[in-house]
């Protein structure tokens, strides 16, 4: 997935186009994301326990992943997602691999 969780990221289409927002959280099998903000619902909720109060929540919902686009935190801008693999070498021998997230715009790395 191009996005995962703390990333600031704007939504693309949908009826919340244009509005900016972090991730909460990030669902990689079925390829949703719940964005701070975006694609807000109303659960009405009954109170469960003596005591506890039941009510009207508002609360977000999941929306597909394909529908947000990262922000680059140096530039500020709506990018798509590049991958750059670093090798780490340790003697002549190859020991890690390490994947980063680039911006496209700018060439900055994200995280």
């Amino acid at each position: 997935m191009h996005v995962h969780t703390k990333d600031l990221v704007v939504v693309i289409s949908g009826k919340d186009k244009g509005k900016k927002g972090k991730i909460l959280t990030a669902y990689p099998k079925t390829g949703r994301v719940i964005v701070e903000g975006v694609a807000v619902i109303t659960k009405h909720q009954k109170a469960r326990a003596q005591g506890e109060k039941g009510g009207i929540l508002h609360m977000e919902a999941a929306i597909d992943a394909s529908n947000v686009m990262l922000v680059c935190p140096k530039c500020g801008k709506a990018t798509r997602v590049s991958h750059k693999v670093t090798y780490i070498d340790e003697g002549g021998r190859t020991k890690k691999r390490e994947m980063t997230r680039v911006c496209k715009k700018c060439g900055a790395d994200i995280e």
